[in-house]
């Protein structure tokens, strides 16, 4: 059976420092480039890429093997890429200068290299090295400080198009030797090119983290910068099981960060939970913590007949205000000042949306919130709640069970929850609960609904 004309494997298995392989060849923007021509041409339901381990061909990458011809091409460049897709893709002829032609030759070469390979990795194993999985998660902080502090002192601005090292630092106000070692490192990531002693932002770094970027995350990303010192604080925090330092009072720089970093994520869920929960009957909604309202801009938008209130704290609202005003919703989407654990909810509502607010807080304050927002629905309103959601052990799918600890280092009580924890917290407040709604992304939907 062949549903595609040609199917391709491209080999893109990460090794040691060192080690030869075809990531360290340049493999990846290889297969970026080789993706992208297949889709310019018109070509993605006749070509299938797949990306796979190591084809064995180590020092000569990197390697493509193009079925079902049997091809097998070594040492193919970003440069090569138009002329692979143009000769064999479309008019069937191999590009015969990067055709391993021995085949008997090619599969002593692979049988030598996987003899090798297995060999290296019983001499670390009778060593006692640590697996370079567990060693690479143990190192992650160094890279991930790296970029925070480039995102810190907006040094991806501060080299644009390219800048000496000199400028880089006078405009971050930062020591010259400094910022020369952070942005070789940062070449060394991906995130900067450097060429006769400059420095310019590559293509993932001017979109997302220079400012003007198309999708200019830093102010999302500033949450991150806050988030580091907390963590910093975990090994006290499980000695003493509550957060070492209180949160205090927000202060405005971090309310910022904060809610930017929730308005990302949320504008990117939130077609898909009006998708999944529907306007249908839809008149009045609440959006519990709404906080930058990126919800309720998107049911408004999805339903002329809909009108939202977003309820939060006061330095929130200020920030939501001005994502209503620009989506031109203001009439629409209105915005109140409250605490969701004691000011009124108000009555009479449709649709209650709680987002990423049960993971804040402890059992007993989820109760309390559940019962209070069904209270405030109308006979066959529903509670719709979207968090991370733990299977019975806790400990899958990953991202919950890390967040948890996130919710260890910031908050007095909260954690992530399961299943059952949301069920019963819904039904015991009187409501019927669904099933889980999964969505794309790391969270997933609980819905009540309030019997009519």
């Amino acid at each position: 059976m062949e549903p595609f004309r040609y199917h391709v494997y491209a080999c893109q298995q990460q090794k040691a420092e060192g080690v030869p392989s075809c990531p360290a060849r340049g493999s990846l923007k290889m297969i970026d480039a080789l993706r992208g021509e297949i889709g310019r041409k018109g070509m993605t339901n006749e070509v299938q890429l797949t990306t796979c381990g190591s084809l064995g061909l180590c020092e000569r990458g990197p390697n493509l093997v193009v079925y079902p011809d049997g091809v097998w091409y070594s040492g193919v460049t970003p440069d090569d890429v138009a002329e692979i897709v143009d000769s064999h893709f479309r008019k069937g002829v191999p590009v015969e200068r990067l055709v391993n032609h021995d085949a008997d030759a090619l599969a002593a070469e692979v049988r030598l290299n996987r003899d090798r390979y297995l060999a290296s990795v019983r001499a670390k194993d009778a060593a006692g090295a640590l697996p370079e999985e567990l060693e690479q998660s143990i190192r992650g902080y160094q890279e991930s400080r790296i970029i925070l502090t480039a995102i810190e002192l907006d040094l991806f601005t501060a080299a644009g198009d390219g800048a000496t090292e000199q400028e880089i630092a006078s405009r971050c106000g930062t020591d010259v030797r400094a910022t020369r070692l952070l942005l070789d490192a940062l070449v060394a990531l991906d995130l900067l090119a450097k060429r006769d002693g400059r420095w310019r932002t590559t293509p993932v770094s001017r979109r997302y983290l220079a400012a003007g970027g198309q999708n200019d995350a830093r102010a999302g990303l500033m949450h991150q910068v806050g988030l580091w010192q907390r963590w910093d604080t975990l090994t006290d925090c499980v000695r003493i099981g509550k957060p070492l330092k209180s949160r205090g009072k927000a202060d405005d720089k971090w309310t910022r960060a904060f809610v930017a970093a929730m308005h990302r994520n949320a504008t990117e869920r939130a077609p898909h939970v009006v998708r999944a929960v529907g306007t249908d009957g839809v008149r009045r909604m609440l959006d519990v913590g709404g906080g930058s309202g990126a919800y309720s801009i998107a049911f408004a938008q999805a339903s002329e007949l809909l009108e939202c209130e977003v309820l939060d704290l006061e330095p929130v609202l200020a920030i939501a205000n001005d994502h209503v005003l620009a989506a031109r919703l203001s009439d629409r989407i209105k915005l109140r000042a409250g605490d969701m654990l004691s000011d009124p909810l108000g009555t009479g509502y449709d649709l209650i949306f709680v987002s990423a607010i049960c993971h804040m807080l402890g059992d007993d304050e989820n109760i309390q919130l559940v019962r209070r927002c069904r209270d405030a629905l109308a006979p066959g309103g529903r509670l719709v709640i979207a968090d991370f959601i733990l299977d019975e052990t806790r400990t899958s799918p990953r991202l919950a069970a890390v967040f948890s600890v996130n919710m260890l280092v910031g908050t007095e009580n909260g954690r992530s929850y399961t299943e059952q924890e949301y069920r019963s917290w819904i039904t015991n407040a009187g409501l019927a609960a669904s099933r889980p709604v999964r969505i794309p992304g790391p969270a997933s939907l609980m819905i009540g609904t309030r019997p009519a």
